[in-house]
């Protein structure tokens, strides 16, 4: 298999398989064995629907009018309609690239065999993933149980030919069009939805598992520049190291405190400000810094755990009802793993952590601007009272901690009833992983902005700095320049926030 083909069995699709749909190269196939599952799986259902048997989802309402049945002729209609039904979604359009993400999910999903749709249904979605034709589905609509109906509708809305989508051009730049139109113009068909094939695809947890799964992988990056940028900002105050003695780590061993105290001990390796400080009367620096192990620490911990949820999910089947082969007897299960609660509190718990990482962030930098712990000009102004400095960087960063405490909130505290109760409890994690999602990208901008002050504060320090964190320094400087004289540094903040988002950051301890 190549770097940039995706095989999907329904059991083995990674985090970092799914957000490399990001990649316009990245193509997807199903598996052989997924192939035989799904023929399978549709068999089963095409003869409960020639037995006449009554069975929820295929021959039955939704929700609350899942006592009424519905005639053999009129199934094709049943599916139409509850997709046309279900579109009512509202808010700003997903980004493209989480929609692929979360056609991929869905997919995968379906690979597993346990869902009766058709193979040439879940082909035309391979297809419309490959060609890179995106529908355009409003983010707002999903209670996160149940699945994600609406958003999941309207992307099911386009495999019929209805609503609109994008399409990705080789140069990247998408265009939007009727999805008839991209459709036919790309060789493809809409699909008519046959019997129990629209609650197949609308009936699951993708939308959720898209944007978490992007919200680890950025949580990741971001945990590791916090470290870094904490270890920049130890040597822009000229502050102790004890804190971060490995003894000290292995009598309290939770892991994720281990991983971060060892990775700032490395960032700290062969200092010439720390020699030039050994007898120093400073025997203890403030908690942001000393502490910052046992603060980033948790958010390691919770990562690790959210990793292996969101790999589970992502190789589930979490439609309703499911089919299954016992005996040669087709059974149709009806249960709820469309629910999800397990991703509404992982992305509580994320949200959580990263609204500390910041606000631990925050605070070194104001240690940094502040002429008390740095002992520089106030603010690293070069000239006081003429220079206000990296004054307002600080406030900037104050104002998204603000944002951070207000997306903090749980989501899982909210249930409202619906479907005249017959769903009364859901999860809400559809808007907890957007939120966390959202979150996760202003965190960039509080790191961005202390490896930008602690960078500047190096810029007066006459000793040389770790070595790592010269690389830092010198990954920095290629995008922002030193502050000679007052200038806007929104630009700079922004750059080096995307920057600490990819993998090019990281890759600089590499060489």
């Amino acid at each position: 298999m190549s770097n940039d083909l995706i095989i999907l069995d329904g059991n083995s699709l990674t985090i970092e398989e799914l957000t490399s749909i990001k990649q316009i190269d990245t193509k997807v196939e199903l598996s052989v064995a997924s192939v035989k599952a799904i023929n399978q799986s549709r068999k089963l259902v095409e003869e409960i629907v020639s037995s006449g048997d009554i069975v929820y989802g295929i021959n039955t309402g939704f929700g609350a009018l899942s006592n009424v049945t519905v005639a053999k002729e009129q199934l094709e209609q049943l599916q139409t309609n509850l997709i046309r039904s279900h579109a009512c979604g509202v808010g700003e359009n997903m980004d493209p690239d989480s929609v692929l993400m979360m056609m991929v999910v869905r997919v995968n999903s379906l690979a597993k065999g346990n869902s009766g749709a058709r193979l040439e249904l879940i082909q035309l979605l391979i297809d419309m993933i490959n060609t890179r034709i995106a529908p355009i589905v409003p983010r707002i609509g999903s209670l996160g149980a149940s699945g994600d109906l609406a958003p999941l509708s309207h992307m099911t809305l386009a495999m019929m030919g209805e609503s609109h989508s994008q399409i990705q051009a080789n140069d990247g730049t998408w265009t939007t069009d009727y999805s008839l139109n991209i459709l036919e113009n790309n060789g493809l068909k809409p699909i008519t939805l046959q019997a129990k094939e629209g609650l197949s695809l609308i009936n699951g947890t993708s939308q959720m598992c898209s944007y978490l799964c992007q919200s680890i992988i950025n949580c990741e990056m971001l945990i590791f520049a916090a470290d870094a940028a904490l270890a920049t900002s130890i040597e822009a105050i000229k502050g102790s190291y004890v804190a971060f003695d490995q003894r000290i780590h292995d009598v309290r061993p939770q892991y994720g405190q281990s991983v971060s105290a060892s990775r700032i001990r490395g960032f700290l390796t062969n200092s010439e400000i720390n020699k030039s400080h050994e007898n120093c009367d400073r025997v203890q620096d403030s908690y942001s810094f000393r502490c910052a192990p046992q603060v980033h620490g948790p958010m390691i911990d919770i990562l690790r755990e959210s990793r292996r949820i969101l790999t589970i999910e992502i190789n589930s089947a979490t439609d309703n009802p499911l089919v299954f082969y016992n005996n040669g007897k087709a059974e149709v299960i009806s249960g709820g793993n469309f629910h999800g609660q397990i991703l509404a509190l992982t992305s509580d718990n994320m949200a959580v952590c990263i609204h500390e990482i910041a606000s631990i962030s925050e605070r070194r930098i104001n240690q940094v601007l502040d002429p008390q712990w740095s002992n520089q000009k106030a603010f690293l102004a070069n000239n006081e009272g003429l220079d206000s400095g990296l004054m307002i960087v600080q406030y900037v960063a104050a104002a998204v901690i603000a944002e951070l405490s207000l997306l903090a909130n749980p989501v899982t505290t909210t249930n409202i009833p619906v479907s005249m109760g017959k769903e009364d409890h859901v999860s809400m994690g559809a808007t907890g992983a957007y939120r966390t999602f959202k979150a996760s990208k202003l965190l960039s901008n509080v790191i961005s902005s202390e490896l930008i002050c602690s960078t500047q504060a190096l810029e007066n320090i006459p000793e040389k700095a770790s070595d790592s964190v010269m690389l830092i320094y010198s990954w920095v400087r290629k995008y922002v320049s030193k502050l000679v004289e007052d200038r806007s540094t929104s630009s700079d903040t922004n750059i080096i926030s995307d920057k600490i988002l990819t993998s090019e950051f990281t890759d600089i301890f590499r060489k």
